[in-house]
């Protein structure tokens, strides 16, 4: 994860509750004034496309107005693959001084090779870990029967509660294969990448097949990953 910038962000949360987190970061983290700040960009979208990118890159190139340091905030119900192609750069080497905060309300469909380049900032908790690192280290080193019965663990569930408890530990599961998976490079990995991408999305649905998942990320993992 050598890559990722220290000053460009993604928010896992609806529009508005990220919005929120984002600017409570640039309050603490930079002194920044939140009312009336010219400094400070709130971007908001439903899909956003390769043209909403260009026109961020347009703001994002701005020199600040009133200080030293410029936030931009881009919300949006859902990120195109080419626009989020489009945002590689500009998250990457953001202009110095400049922060930029991506909410989306699942990183489901977020490309890897955009999320190699950020850091994930989650709601009222601050930057996130890589997630429940004790599941993703069992899973990783497991053998096949141990692996077979973690999955059946986290596909089962006394009442929906305990199934929604167990479908976010998968889907922090996945979280963790993924980044054990950049910090291996993109090269080579980047089939199994897009497969994760797409079945954590999957995961968000209370009706999703976690078995089936689990089982196919299983079957993908490249052998010594840790």
């Amino acid at each position: 994860m050598d890559k990722q910038s220290q000053h460009a962000f993604v928010i896992e949360a609806e529009a508005e509750e990220g919005i929120e987190a984002a600017q409570a970061w640039t309050k603490k983290e930079l002194g920044m004034a939140l009312e009336h700040n010219p400094d400070i960009a709130v971007l908001r979208y439903g899909l956003f496309s390769v043209a909403d990118a260009r026109k961020v890159a347009e703001t994002v190139a701005g020199a600040p107005f009133a200080g030293e340091h410029k936030v931009v905030i881009i919300a949006a119900s859902r990120a195109y693959h080419e626009a989020q192609n489009a945002l590689l750069k500009v998250f990457e080497e953001p202009p110095e001084g400049t922060y930029l905060f991506l909410v989306l309300p699942t990183l489901g469909g977020l490309l890897p090779t955009l999320r190699s380049r950020v850091q994930i900032l989650a709601p009222h908790r601050g930057f996130t870990k890589p997630p429940m690192p004790g599941i993703v280290e069992e899973f990783l080193h497991a053998s096949k029967e141990k692996r077979i019965a973690l999955i059946k663990k986290l596909a089962s569930g006394k009442d929906e509660e305990e199934r929604r408890e167990h479908r976010e530990e998968a889907i922090a599961l996945i979280n963790g294969v993924e980044a054990a998976l950049l910090r291996h490079g993109l090269e080579g990995n980047a089939v199994t990448l897009s497969d994760i991408a797409t079945l954590r999305g999957h995961l968000y649905d209370r009706s999703a097949p976690v078995r089936m998942i689990l089982e196919h990320v299983s079957l993908v993992l490249p052998k010594g990953l840790s």
